[in-house]
């Protein structure tokens, strides 16, 4: 698979690198041989008829450029380093981009593509076809049938999701916002079981929403014709959004934490946990719906600002 090293004009220290780096013959020469196989600095320097010490002082141009990549080797006198080509090809944007326009980034999990999960009877996952496994029993939902679920229900515990963190390095994020259709989780249903559902965001309590009900009295506007009437069947379209002024659910302030106490930018992924703690007042369960089920066609949808 093709390797691209893509950069921008926000990018200078690293364009000024690569610029160095491809100034001269003999480094241009040094990715030639790259291309085919992996090579130490002294199988370079042969190759090249130069001395260890200038392929050596070549070799730590290309690494700061990001052009290949060094692997430390047991050698018979210590340890030697083996080169290896990186990007495959190389992109230089030279627009300059507005600092004063925000951007976003957003992902759409499926509900079934958690990471993992406590749950508690009546629970359990469906898709299109019915429900995936047995329901009411824990271990179907390590089942690798899991990530095509459009349903996923719970009577207690929490379900945990790792989106990729897509905010540049470097970069300072300014709102972040959850949305998911959700209700309570009952056994078939019941219009008056609520549920203090709480959402985490790399460990931080970001509040909770008091779902008022298991909706199951009118059919959900995407089911699947064979999904049964009895059934949980629908939710409400819930958002979490965290910004400069604090946690708000569904435009409604609730507390006054901010993005920068969730350490966004310190890690790759950002950990959303849903589900009830085990002291809250109503503990109702939860059922996430995906976009083939309930009201909303859409899966759990995550957006960053920046």
């Amino acid at each position: 698979m093709s390797k691209f090293l893509d950069l921008d004009m926000e990018d200078e220290e690293l364009i000024c690198n690569v610029g160095k780096a491809l100034s001269s013959p003999i480094r241009i020469e040094i990715l030639k041989l790259l291309y085919e196989k992996s090579l130490i600095i002294g199988e370079i320097a042969k190759e090249l008829d130069i001395p260890a010490s200038s392929a050596a002082m070549h070799v730590r141009t290309l690494e700061a450029a990001q052009l290949i990549r060094l692997e430390e080797l047991p050698g018979t006198r210590g340890k030697t380093k083996l080169c290896h080509r990186k990007p495959d090809f190389l992109n230089i944007s030279l627009l300059s981009k507005n600092k004063d326009v925000d951007k976003i980034v957003s992902v759409e999990m499926p509900v079934g593509s958690f990471c993992s999960c406590e749950a508690v009877p009546t629970c359990g996952l469906a898709n299109e076809k019915g429900v995936i496994g047995v329901e009411d029993v824990v271990s179907n939902f390590y089942l690798p049938e899991r990530v095509r679920a459009q349903l996923l229900w719970s009577s207690g515990g929490v379900i945990t999701y790792r989106f990729p963190n897509l905010v540049p390095k470097n970069h300072i994020p300014k709102r972040m916002s959850l949305t998911m259709e959700i209700c309570s989780e009952a056994p078939n249903y019941r219009l008056d079981w609520k549920s203090d559902i709480t959402l985490w965001i790399n460990g931080v309590d970001c509040g909770y929403w008091q779902s008022p009900s298991d909706f199951g009295a009118r059919r959900g506007r995407l089911n699947p014709i064979d999904w049964p009437d009895g059934s949980t069947q629908y939710g409400v379209l819930v958002n979490w959004e965290i910004n400069e002024q604090g946690v708000y659910i569904n435009d409604q302030h609730i507390g006054s934490l901010n993005l920068e106490q969730m350490a966004i930018m310190n890690q790759d992924y950002i950990e959303v946990k849903i589900g009830n703690k085990p002291d809250a007042k109503y503990i109702g369960g939860f059922n996430l719906f995906g976009k083939r089920f309930g009201d909303y066609a859409q899966d759990i949808i995550l957006s960053t600002e920046y």
